[in-house]
């Protein structure tokens, strides 16, 4: 009759055998949770020493999965961090930029506390513990990308395997602090324009004059409300000027991955955020006047574009955009601002789910959270229903 198979998680007989040192070594096979019986041993000064150490071994092994592929429970969380970007190579489902950011996150801000420590060390109070001193020391934003790269990272050692549970799930909530959404008013609007117009023109500047691009930008991203990558991936095949109101196809943005060259993607920030949208006269000029600086290029010329024609990077315009205002005194401002500008406007003319469409947003609630400006005015029509409540005069009493 054939030997009972040893179940997954247990061990068979342990042999002890005397070294020529004189201590004492102590074997079994262990049928790991991918049914291989592997060989595990411990020595000791004494046969009960050798004994103990191999159960310690024994129970670790059968306390966690020893795991598939390249992780185990004892694999360093740097080797988790190797797989886990291999892994979203892999899949290919990240834009270019957001594979680029994740990788930051994790090696700036996860591994510099996590790096040396094996899988199976990892716990839930320490991601905890990690979580909030991030918060507390760098910011709310900081702890939550830190939180979301350490939990797909962990989450790959979960179906490898190499973990029971993903110890980011059962850490506390992260709250985010209370912050009002502001957006600018049209005389700030104005004083922009007036200080870009005028930047580095004056009689006498050094060097050659700004080519009019960064306050073209602007009306293009306070017409559309599209972000500043996405201004700058217009192509000449997507403004239809011969219809009225003119239009504009957002379908791409710009990008720019470290140490390579600055591109044109595809597609916008997410795959819904493709849209077609009708702009505002100030905002069809400057696309027609665009039209003229490219003139016979090919459709897929962009509208926008360095001296020798190449895409402008969207940290050039930040940068650019914060000298002039800096010069001007303007602080606070960066290119997002105008499309909260522009959502909060919608908003007050017809409401969020207007806002929410034309900035390509799938649900007003994001609009609303993160780029209408609250109004704090009651509707005046209050005043006219609470007259029902004035005192009644006496008879003849002025």
């Amino acid at each position: 009759m054939a030997r009972p198979r040893t179940p997954i998680g247990t061990f068979g007989e342990i042999e002890f055998t005397k070294l020529p040192n004189g201590s004492v070594r102590a074997r079994t096979r262990f049928r790991d949770h991918d049914g291989q019986l592997r060989r595990i041993e411990a020595s000791g000064d004494t046969r009960t020493k050798a004994e103990h150490r191999l159960k310690e071994r024994l129970a670790a092994r059968s306390g966690y999965s020893t795991g598939f592929g390249e992780l185990t429970p004892d694999s360093s969380f740097g080797q988790l961090v190797d797989l886990w970007l291999e892994d979203l190579d892999l899949e290919g489902k990240l834009a270019e930029s957001t594979r680029a950011l994740y990788e930051r996150n994790m090696r700036q801000l996860v591994m510099p506390v996590f790096e040396n420590l094996l899988l199976r060390e990892i716990s839930v109070r320490k991601v905890d513990q990690f979580i909030k001193r991030l918060a507390s020391a760098k910011s709310y934003s900081t702890a939550k990308q830190a939180r979301t790269v350490l939990s797909l990272a962990l989450g790959l050692a979960v179906r490898y395997d190499a973990l029971r549970e993903n110890p980011v799930r059962d850490t506390a909530r992260l709250h985010k602090p209370p912050s009002e959404t502001m957006a600018l008013t049209l005389e700030q609007v104005d004083a922009i324009r007036a200080a870009v117009r005028s930047w580095r023109r004056a009689p006498g500047t050094p060097g050659p004059p700004p080519d009019g691009q960064l306050e073209q930008i602007i009306e293009v991203m306070l017409g559309t409300s599209a972000r500043i990558g996405e201004v700058l991936a217009i192509r000449k095949c997507d403004v239809d000027v011969t219809v009225s109101p003119a239009t504009v196809r957002i379908c791409g943005t710009i990008v720019s991955p470290a140490g390579k060259p600055t591109y044109r993607q595809s597609h916008p920030k997410t795959q819904q955020s493709t849209r077609v949208v009708s702009v505002p006269s100030f905002a069809a000029e400057v696309i027609r006047q665009r039209l003229v600086v490219v003139g016979p290029e090919a459709p897929d010329h962009l509208l926008f574009f360095t001296r020798n024609g190449t895409p402008l990077t969207t940290n050039n315009i930040r940068r650019r955009l914060r000298a002039v205002l800096s010069d001007a005194g303007i602080a606070g401002v960066t290119p997002h601002a105008f499309r909260r500008t522009v959502a909060t406007v919608l908003d007050r003319a017809s409401g969020p789910e207007l806002a929410a469409e034309l900035l390509g947003h799938t649900s007003s609630k994001i609009t609303k959270e993160h780029y209408i400006q609250p109004d704090e005015a009651v509707d005046p029509v209050t005043a006219e229903i609470l007259e029902s409540l004035a005192p009644k005069r006496a008879e003849g009493q002025p």
